[in-house]
């Protein structure tokens, strides 16, 4: 380096005219960058990640402004409805019947006797919620419902960081974040849906589950097996993790074999689980009379696409791929979805996300394809896996991250374009 009458040169040709007292423009851009990383490391962690929520949902809500108004006039709303009314159309509409009315005690049927969509299909948590603030408030259907989404899915947010940081260094856990919040489907947190309660809920029984508290989950599960169908894959989780305890302690993290006393509180937990997600088929019975009443109602919304028929575990997905693709292209392309999902779950860079996550999503997985017909609506029904986003976070390369955020948004617009937004006669919900 040389100094030249008041001109001061790095060596690269960089320079910075004025007193003695000038410093180098490279150094001057390096102090810079270190003030603006150390006034953003004293900032809350929890600050930085509502930020991104906040922006992300600004982001989202433009959006759905924007194909609010072109709507024309559909079953839910008059042409051109207002953010609100939009953000409550489709499922919404039954979460409304439910806080005005709850459940009927007579199914519907049709013609042939098979039972037609109705409430029931319906958990029955976030609509008592919102009939409950609606009381308490005087607020309407619309506000209510949303706002608990919102604040839901913040909270789902603030988990799902603190979820992250379990196996992820800071960075890479808030950029699964980021993606978490920008997520195609991520405008399940500002309608009148319940998958942002049923998210939350889930992810504190994960984080709970990785912490070891098995006694604190117990509520959580409960109530989340009121609010989305996910009790029985939660109970499969649970089993899968104790056998995999069993075999080879390395794998999750214990220093000691499996005892009585250490099998007691997750397999107090994995009983409590399955029975809630047994629970609403049962109510449903005792309250209709009809022994099939839920899955009958579950059935009906797939009668669009194939012929009515009876519930057959692990047939929906062959039956539905068969009728998206037709055969046999069905039956490779559900090969080829299942062993690229097993192959990313366990790949080696995916260790570093922790067995219990991967063994979710596993469940999860297997849960639908035991019972779930493959439509639209799955891209929203996938969310609860959205814990798999931090493998997607890995590489540190910021383009690849900038490409992925702006390919979420742009595929949170295709998603309201096939699946929102209704079109005409619309047979893609979301």
């Amino acid at each position: 380096m040389t100094t030249d009458g008041g001109v001061t040169t790095d060596g690269s040709g960089a320079t910075a005219t004025g007193s003695s007292s000038a410093v180098p423009i490279g150094s001057a851009r390096s102090t810079a960058a270190v003030r603006w990383r150390a006034r953003y490391r004293v900032v809350p962690w929890w600050v930085r990640i509502t930020v991104v929520y906040v922006l992300s949902r600004v982001v989202t809500g433009v959006l759905l402004a924007s194909f609010a108004s072109v709507q024309a006039a559909n079953p839910f709303t008059g042409p051109r409805p207002s953010s609100l009314a939009f953000a409550s159309i489709w499922d919404g509409a039954w979460y409304r019947l439910i806080a005005a009315g709850g459940y009927p005690s007579t199914l519907p049927v049709d013609a042939a006797g098979h039972v037609t969509e109705n409430a029931w299909a319906f958990m029955p948590a976030y609509p008592f919620l919102v009939r409950a603030l609606m009381v308490v408030s005087g607020a309407s259907f619309e506000v209510v419902a949303v706002s608990v989404s919102l604040l839901a899915g913040w909270g789902a947010a603030l988990v799902f960081r603190r979820l992250m940081g379990q196996f992820l260094e800071p960075g890479r856990a808030t950029f699964a974040t980021v993606l978490f919040c920008v997520a195609p489907v991520s405008a399940m947190f500002q309608v009148a849906y319940a998958e942002a309660m049923g998210l939350f809920l889930l992810l504190v029984a994960l984080l709970l589950m990785v912490d070891r508290r098995w006694w604190t989950m117990l509520p959580v599960v409960l109530l989340l097996g009121m609010t989305r169908p996910t009790g029985l894959a939660f109970a499969l989780l649970v089993v899968v993790f104790l056998g995999a305890w069993a075999i080879r302690p390395a794998w999750v993290r214990e220093r000691e074999a499996l005892r009585i006393r250490t099998v007691v509180p997750p397999l107090v937990v994995a009983v409590v689980s399955g029975l809630v997600g047994l629970a609403w088929p049962a109510i449903a019975w005792a309250a209709t009379g009809v022994p099939k009443a839920y899955t009958d109602t579950e059935i009906a919304w797939r009668s669009a696409y194939i012929p009515w028929q009876e519930l057959v575990p692990f047939a929906p997905w062959v039956q539905g791929f068969g009728w998206w693709f037709r055969q046999p292209a069905g039956n490779i392309l559900l090969v080829v979805v299942l062993v690229g999902f097993a192959a990313f779950v366990f790949q080696p860079a995916a260790r570093r996300l922790g067995l219990e996550l991967r063994l979710w999503a596993v469940a999860y997985l297997v849960y639908l394809l035991a019972v779930f017909f493959p439509q639209s609506s799955t891209w929203r029904i996938l969310l609860p896996i959205a814990p798999l986003l931090g493998i997607v976070a890995l590489p540190r390369s910021r383009v690849y991250r900038v490409a992925l955020v702006v390919l979420a948004v742009v595929l949170q617009w295709t998603w309201m374009y096939y699946c929102w937004w209704v079109n005409g006669y619309d047979w893609t919900p979301p």
